[in-house]
């Protein structure tokens, strides 16, 4: 049996290097202007320190070329697909037709993947992005599982297909948003959205016949945030997924921390080679979700919803509040390398206030079980001194810190508040 894809973000080399060593299959990047995200740090230099990694290693990586395209972008364009085929991407993520037209143009052996900007929600749109030379589709986050199976069962046999489980939800149709425009002059469908859709608005009502009265109607004294979504996360569904034949399983977050990114891929990792070992045994019944949600409750969410997978009509799919669920533990420190080993010693670079006494827990790559400990020593890495308490400064700030157990480079630590 095939075994499904796991797809994950990578907005940095470093990024990359922790997806993969958490579990992921394959990453999908791309440089800042092309591919809808802005902030993303990459650049072509660092794709290509991505993709020689990540060949070295026998994992994929996917760059998003996925912008809606005007006129004068198409000259920058050109040479950025010419730039991914010498550096060897494995393929590239377009949703704008003149870019895929493009892409077979200047290099025609190039693979595409059509993204979920594209708005793919029917086998026909799948058949004719496959006449037109793609090999994967990127399904619509609209879609129910209903939907998903029927695409599944008719399509070509080697089209392929990729859909999300997991991640934040743009509250407009497939991405295709324009509020952040019109609100920020900010173009979403260019990569630069200043999440609109994340405001905290005032509701206010006015008579009809009286257009000057204004009634308040917000829910509570925060305001109200109408148009903010849940997470996605369908880690309980993902027997029922595999069994469909889907060929990738897509996290979305390439501006989300280490921490979020390993937490989230080790999750995922650790749920899917469970079922397959359970479907080896004949016995996929026993696939128990409830540990995995357990833990992906751990990073910052807006709250878990299935969307629309189960259910076209669901309406759990909001986020009024506005802010993240409530957080028991924060990124705490990744493991750098080893100082003294005989002490157990490590370097650390640390994200978030550390302090003696506090509890540590510890995201192994290989394992879903965690090891959890106290910090009993603290040691400055200037000085060499003894300290009691460390806060960030600047960005990349490290400490000594001692952990009782073996831990290698690029090990997320996490800090129980």
């Amino acid at each position: 049996m095939k075994k499904v894809e796991l797809l994950a973000p990578a907005g940095s080399v470093q990024k990359a290097k922790i997806a993969f060593m958490y579990g992921a299959d394959a990453v999908y990047a791309g440089t800042a202007k092309l591919s809808l995200r802005t902030r993303a740090e990459m650049n072509s230099d660092t794709l290509h320190e991505t993709i020689e990694y990540a060949h070295s290693i026998g994992k994929k990586v996917y760059v998003a070329l996925n912008i809606y395209a005007r006129d004068n972008d198409y000259s920058e364009i050109e040479e950025e697909i010419k730039k991914l085929n010498e550096i060897k991407a494995d393929a590239i993520i377009v949703s704008d037709p003149g870019i895929v037209d493009m892409i077979k143009t200047v290099a025609p052996n190039m693979t595409i993947h059509i993204s979920t900007q594209a708005n793919t929600v029917s086998l026909h749109s799948a058949k004719f992005w496959y006449n037109y030379g793609a090999k994967r589709v990127i399904l619509s986050r609209e879609l129910n599982k209903k939907d998903i199976k029927y695409i599944m069962e008719n399509k070509p046999e080697d089209l392929e297909v990729e859909m999300f489980i997991h991640g934040a939800i743009c509250y407009a149709y497939s991405g295709r948003c324009y509020l952040s425009k019109y609100l920020a002059n900010r173009c979403a469908n260019q990569g630069d959205c200043a999440q609109s859709c994340r405001w905290q608005y005032n509701l206010v009502a006015s008579e009809v016949n009286n257009p000057e009265s204004k009634i308040n109607l917000d829910f509570d004294e925060k305001g109200t945030y109408l148009f903010s979504s849940k997470d996605m996360c369908l880690i309980e569904n993902i027997p029922e997924i595999i069994d469909m034949g889907v060929d990738s399983l897509k996290i979305e977050g390439r501006l989300k921390t280490d921490y979020y990114l390993a937490t989230v891929v080790r999750t995922y990792r650790q749920a899917i080679d469970e079922y397959y070992k359970l479907l080896e045994k004949g016995k996929k019944e026993e696939y128990d979700p409830s540990k995995y949600l357990k833990e992906l409750i751990k990073v910052k969410t807006r709250g878990l919803s299935k969307f629309y997978f189960e259910d076209a009509g669901n309406q759990d799919i909001h986020d009024f509040d506005g802010k993240s669920e409530n957080l028991m533990y924060e990124y705490g420190a990744k493991v750098i390398e080893k100082y003294d080993s005989n002490k157990n010693l490590y370097v650390v670079e640390i994200k978030n206030k550390l302090s003696l006494g506090d509890k540590l827990e510890i995201l192994y790559p290989n394992k879903f079980e965690v090891d959890s400990f106290k910090i009993e020593e603290l040691i400055d890495i200037k000085t060499k001194e003894n300290i009691d308490t460390i806060n960030p400064g600047l960005k990349g700030q490290q400490v000594i810190l001692k952990i009782p157990f073996e831990v290698t480079e690029g090990t997320i630590i996490r800090r129980e508040k």
